[in-house]
């Protein structure tokens, strides 16, 4: 007999289950190994993306490019790449998936294997190997710019992301000549930091572990924190970090580069040889801690004594490096002085939020721009809002409602059930919440752009798709986030994710992401965005007649982005490409037209947006309504404008919206009034 009363998995342990459950969520049923794959390196560039360690990365769209050694060229592997715009940086991620139960073991062996073979790939486009492929191919894109770049190019980042635990001991980074190489890894564990909770609080007893009280100016208070300027000894920190490590920086995770990097490299001549100066010559750091306590040193001044929770959100460079000059270096500190600038919270539960902005802020390496912070706008508050509150029709008479539960921080979903307690109140909150329905900030932007007719930013990749989500509703103005908004969104989320499942029906190969944003696309368009959001939120599935028509577009999209010319994942990114396919005239069986309701359904940008489309709609109900505004009164319960009591109903109806809008004596505040008289009298 099975057991009844199973071992409680680890943290780690948990971590592993949810974030595999995820990538299946993310991928077809019965998916390949390499789709699976692909999943979770997706996954893994939208964390690093949220926490500022890696931007723009794009996977290829297909599968990873995988090559053995042959002749001249090395053995090779990649899933991923980013290059910035003035090709000086890149970045090539290298994936090891495995997908199963448990926490497995990546060795040392293997883990410098992963790097070789990125290394491999970077020395194969650098020496021209596009040349060697046919530009259909997605990597051919890639090699070719690689190698374009190669005279700008002075930072070579390689990501190694598995979910596993890997072991790098004795791993040295490799010269290449003309570029700084940097190896990052980010394994099981690494990720895991990135998840709200999954830390060990740190206590620091300054006054009696390490040396003395520390001297500090306290800043003025700011309501939601309070500022200390704190000027920490050398040794200190030197201390602290080889007790505590990687741990102080699990809210920045910013792996420590050794000290071959330009700026380590001056850091370590700055130790060695003027130490004194190294206050005057370095930023410092930004940390964060919950709590503190002031005593009194020596000189009679206030100072820190002790803090929980302390965290160096910016600065593990400078951190590091003091203690490599220490441990390794065997150079003397004592005349060392750090800058730390200490930021304590008031409020705990802001940590989520405000963490990740000062870290970003702070570190000028990364360029900060209003997309950025986006997903922190009352925009995004407000739908997070009503997504926990809203209940989705129950599908069957002894089914229940659940939540369509809308993640916009990154980590709340486990942490929300994490809170929970025990397994059954664990597994009766998912039920309320399943993890099929939980969508994210990219995802939004996902099923927005696709129903806007924008298939070729979706193409972009998330992130990128997600800028220009962010920049777009800067431009345009935010809509207005109420529970229509809400409950279409979920519909456009059905609709997408449905057709993601038919798309697995047809036995088709690749691009199932580009096709399916291209059939979306293009039935939100010539149905004139009048596909009936209400009916598939209040069905929570599509009509037998709509899935049809979205299984032969699918096709025809797959079939119209196999056609193009060159590279197929870059022609899908292109205005032109879409708007090709966008003038096909398709002949789909079945009448989903039959199906279309009324009115579009366009999200409005203003409350005076919003009246004037419900007017729209509520007005036809009503031309030929003889009550009086007075008997409408008495209908509704309500009270409207006294003079105009004996005017009849059908006589403002007759009136759009403009010519409402031009009644003298009529301003928005009764027109909304009006509005919502005969908004009650249609739902009675």
């Amino acid at each position: 007999m099975p057991d009844e009363h199973p071992e409680p998995l680890s943290p780690l342990e948990q971590f592993a289950h949810d974030l595999r459950e995820e990538v299946r969520r993310r991928c077809a049923e019965n998916a390949p190994p390499d789709e699976l794959e692909r999943g979770f390196t997706e996954w893994c560039l939208e964390e690093l993306a949220g926490h500022n360690e890696a931007d723009g990365a794009e996977v290829l769209p297909d599968r990873p490019f995988r090559a053995e050694s042959r002749g001249p060229w090395p053995a090779a592997k990649l899933n991923a790449w980013a290059l910035s715009g003035d090709g000086a940086t890149l970045d090539l991620f290298v994936t090891l998936y495995h997908g199963g139960d448990g926490v497995p073991t990546v060795g040392t062996t293997d883990t410098r294997r992963q790097f070789k073979l990125l290394l491999g790939f970077l020395r194969r486009a650098r020496e021209g190997f596009h040349t060697q492929l046919q530009e259909r191919e997605d990597v051919f894109e890639v090699a070719r710019r690689i190698h374009e770049a190669t005279d700008s190019l002075t930072t070579v980042r390689l990501f190694f992301l598995t979910d596993g635990v890997a072991r790098a001991e004795d791993i040295e980074e490799e010269e290449l000549e003309g570029v700084e190489l940097r190896y990052v890894l980010w394994d099981l564990k690494k990720l895991a930091q990135l998840r709200p909770g999954q830390r060990e609080v740190i206590e620091l007893d300054f006054e009696k572990d390490y040396g003395g009280v520390v001297p500090c100016l306290v800043g003025p208070d700011a309501r939601e924190y309070q500022t200390y300027l704190a000027f920490m000894p050398g040794p200190m920190l030197a201390q602290i970090y080889g007790e505590h490590g990687q741990r102080l920086l699990e809210r920045n995770v910013r792996a420590f580069l050794q000290v071959k990097g330009k700026v380590n490299k001056g850091l370590q001549q700055t130790l060695r040889e003027a130490p004194h100066r190294f206050l005057a010559y370095n930023n410092g750091l930004c940390c964060t801690a919950a709590e503190v306590r002031l005593a009194k040193r020596k000189d009679g001044q206030m100072g820190l004594a002790w803090a929980r929770d302390f965290q160096i959100v910016n600065g593990g460079q400078t951190t590091a490096s003091i203690y490599h000059a220490v441990k390794k270096e065997r150079l003397s500190v004592d005349d060392v002085v750090v800058q730390v600038k200490l930021t304590v919270l008031e409020e705990p539960e802001k940590i989520g939020e405000l963490v990740p902005l000062i870290a970003r802020y702070a570190n000028s390496q990364n360029k900060v721009n209003a997309a950025d912070l986006a997903a922190n706008g009352p925009f995004h508050h407000q739908l997070e809002q009503l997504s926990r509150t809203v209940w989705a029709p129950a599908i069957g008479g002894l089914a229940r409602g659940t939540h369509w539960y809308y993640e916009r921080a990154r980590g709340s979903y486990l942490d929300d059930k994490a809170r929970q307690g025990t397994p059954a109140r664990r597994r009766e909150w998912e039920k309320s919440n399943p993890p099929n329905q939980k969508f994210t900030k990219t995802d939004l932007a996902k099923f927005e752009h696709a129903w806007l007719g924008l298939p070729h930013l979706v193409c972009l990749g998330a992130e990128k798709n997600f800028v220009r989500f962010a920049e777009r509703m800067q431009d345009d103005g935010e809509p207005e986030v109420n529970l229509d908004y809400f409950r279409h969104t979920v519909a456009k989320a059905i609709l997408w994710r449905t057709a993601e499942k038919l798309f697995d029906t047809l036995d088709l190969e690749g691009y199932r992401a580009n096709s399916v944003a291209y059939a979306v696309a293009w039935l939100a368009e010539k149905s004139g965005r009048r596909i009936d959001l209400n009916r598939i939120w209040t069905e929570q599935r599509l009509s037998p007649a709509l899935c049809e028509a979205v299984k032969a577009v699918c096709r025809e999209a797959w079939e119209h982005l196999n056609h193009q010319q060159g590279n197929i994942g870059e022609a899908s990114k292109k205005a032109e490409c879409w708007e090709a396919f966008r003038k096909k005239e398709l002949a789909l069986t079945g009448n989903w037209q039959a199906e279309w309701a009324e009115a579009a359904f366009v999200a409005p940008r203003s409350e005076e947006e919003a009246l004037a489309g419900t007017w729209e709609r509520l007005r036809h109900q009503f031309l030929g309504d003889a009550r009086t505004i007075e008997g409408l009164e008495a209908y509704t319960g309500r009270e409207w404008v006294r003079t105009r009591r004996r005017d009849t109903v059908s006589s403002y109806a007759a009136l759009t919206w403009d010519q409402l809008r031009q009644q003298p004596g009529l301003g928005l505040k009764r027109i909304r009034a009006l509005v919502e008289m005969l908004q009650i009298a249609a739902d009675e």
